[in-house]
């Protein structure tokens, strides 16, 4: 076997990265990039190996996979910390989203009221995107956010 791997230094690499790779994504989800870098850096020894740029011995193979594992780190950390750190855009897709009712209380910004909605008390929340910070009981409102038991509305 080892004679073997001896023989095909240049699969072992690229079998070593792509290892390395599934086990970044299969088992830690990208969480630890550091499986990633190393994996690329197999891979590219792997590649300079198969062209004929590094010769097929141990000690080439691993300067040249230590090397190019600080490189791809080197060059891809800010970019896959920015990945990370994103984030999500928040829209919402609700079929409670245009709903439209009659307030039962006056509501402000520090007092919300509530709505009894398909047998759920709803508590309801004047929205920032609102133009006043208070709303008036009878007036006819329309929901535009949610959250888990929030109505978030404006005046219509």
């Amino acid at each position: 076997m080892i004679e073997y791997i001896n023989d095909n230094l240049s699969g072992f690499w690229i079998s070593l990265g792509f290892a390395l790779l599934a086990a970044e994504v299969l088992l830690f989800g990208f969480t630890t990039i550091i499986f990633m870098f190393a994996g690329l850096g197999a891979v590219v020894t792997g590649l300079l190996m198969m062209a004929g740029v590094l010769p097929e011995t141990w000690i080439a193979g691993t300067a040249c996979f230590g090397i190019s594992t600080g490189i791809s780190s080197v060059l891809l950390w800010r970019p896959m910390q920015r990945l990370q750190n994103a984030e999500p855009q928040k829209t919402q897709n609700s079929d409670f989203i245009g709903l439209q009712f009659v307030l039962m209380d006056d509501i402000s910004t520090t007092a919300p009221g509530s709505y009894r909605y398909s047998g759920i008390d709803w508590k309801v929340e004047v929205d920032a995107s609102s133009p006043s910070d208070t709303l008036e009981k009878g007036k006819r409102v329309e929901v535009v956010s949610l959250d888990v038991g929030v109505f978030r509305v404006k005046a219509l």
